[in-house]
């Protein structure tokens, strides 16, 4: 649907609230759907969230910080009103361990990990991290995020 789209009947549609709304349709499909991507695919979103989690892991918040989506890290560092390397390290995110599953659907990617639950955007130079530290609400939907773009 496009800003120039009715809405569909009996649903309302309210504003700011498009970024919860966009994580709980990802989430929904991710489960509902079934849909298969390339093995190269799912590699490059597990690589970019393995990534992540090594560079957060090891305090190489630089490094981290290079795999966040432009708006996430901008909405860190507006949030934290310092750089993002320390912004991220004052988030105390979760130990995520291992990916446990990870499902890619067109340019996004949802990954269960052992402590932790990333969404990531595919982007013309690779996978980045749209939102960490993600814990679902109810019955995994929608889900709730310590570090999410604006």
């Amino acid at each position: 649907m496009t800003a120039a789209d009715p809405p569909l009947p009996g649903h309302a549609i309210r504003h700011g609230r498009l970024p919860g709304v966009a994580l709980a349709i990802a989430a929904a499909t991710s489960v509902l759907c079934g849909c298969g991507a390339s093995e190269a695919r799912l590699d490059g979103a597990r690589q970019a969230a393995t990534a992540f989690e090594e560079a957060i892991g090891r305090a190489e918040y630089a490094a981290a910080c290079a795999l966040l989506a432009p708006q996430t890290r901008q909405q860190l560092e507006q949030d934290a009103t310092r750089p993002c390397g320390p912004a991220l390290a004052g988030e105390e995110l979760p130990a995520a361990g291992t990916v446990r599953e990870t499902q890619v659907y067109g340019r996004q990617a949802l990954l269960h990990l052992e402590g932790d639950t990333l969404f990531l955007s595919q982007f013309d130079d690779g996978w980045r991290i749209v939102a960490a530290g993600c814990q679902p609400e109810k019955a995994d939907l929608p889900y709730r995020c310590s570090l999410k773009g604006g």
